[in-house]
């Protein structure tokens, strides 16, 4: 077996993996997984269609960014998603979120920054239909692009279990959400970020951040 054959094969397992784990983080953050439910690796792996091993690798992962719990003589839970430590997340969030739209408002290709325009304009198109569902689906993607264009993958590995954590809160209690406002917001960054402008890029994710923030005390009220 050739070196190029072994590579070929390595990057394989890593697409399959990460399939695997936007497949379980998906189920976790659209509460299809529910706060305190069991992780059954067999009903999994039939739930999503991969294999045992790309399973194991994502629950790995999914552990160690705290949004499935290893406890004792119980096996795996899908955390908890506790209400009263949410802003503070947002608190922790924000200066990441910051950074990572300053780094993509300067490292972007420009395939990058049209795709993240094409991106907002699909939100906003969602938001006037109130389709949450594509909403979320372009919100994702969004973020996708964003995190690859910053090119700072250790602010993407601390922002991202935030990220779903904020998502599964946002399924929570999406009847209480105005998608028009949060995709108003986002455009507002995708934009800063397609022309470049570090200044308002940081500025434009403050105004998203805000955005969440009202949205979790309208929750908490």
């Amino acid at each position: 077996m050739t070196s190029d054959t072994l590579e070929l094969q390595d990057v394989d397992k890593r697409r399959q993996a990460d399939q695997a784990y936007d497949a379980i983080e998906t189920l976790i953050a659209t509460l299809q997984l529910r706060p305190g439910a069991p992780v059954v690796e067999t009903e999994l792996i039939a739930r999503i269609g991969l294999g045992r091993t790309p399973t194991r690798e994502a629950l790995m992962r999914l552990v160690a960014s705290g949004l499935i719990a290893q406890q004792p003589r119980r096996g795996l839970l899908v955390s908890d998603m506790p209400l009263a430590e949410h802003l503070d997340l947002l608190e922790a969030r924000r200066p990441l979120e910051r950074l990572i739209a300053c780094c993509s408002a300067r490292r972007a290709s420009p395939a990058q920054r049209s795709e993240l325009l094409a991106c907002a304009a699909l939100m906003a198109e969602a938001a006037e239909q109130q389709d949450l569902e594509a909403y979320m689906r372009v919100d994702q993607a969004l973020d996708r692009v964003n995190h690859t264009a910053c090119r700072n993958r250790y602010a993407v590995a601390a922002v991202l279990p935030m990220i779903i954590q904020c998502r599964r809160f946002w399924y929570a209690y999406r009847h209480l959400g105005d998608v028009a406002v949060g995709a108003r917001a986002h455009q507002r960054l995708a934009e800063a970020i397609a022309g470049g402008d570090g200044e308002a890029a940081a500025a434009a994710s403050d105004l998203l951040m805000d955005h969440l923030r009202a949205f979790t005390q309208q929750v908490i009220a």
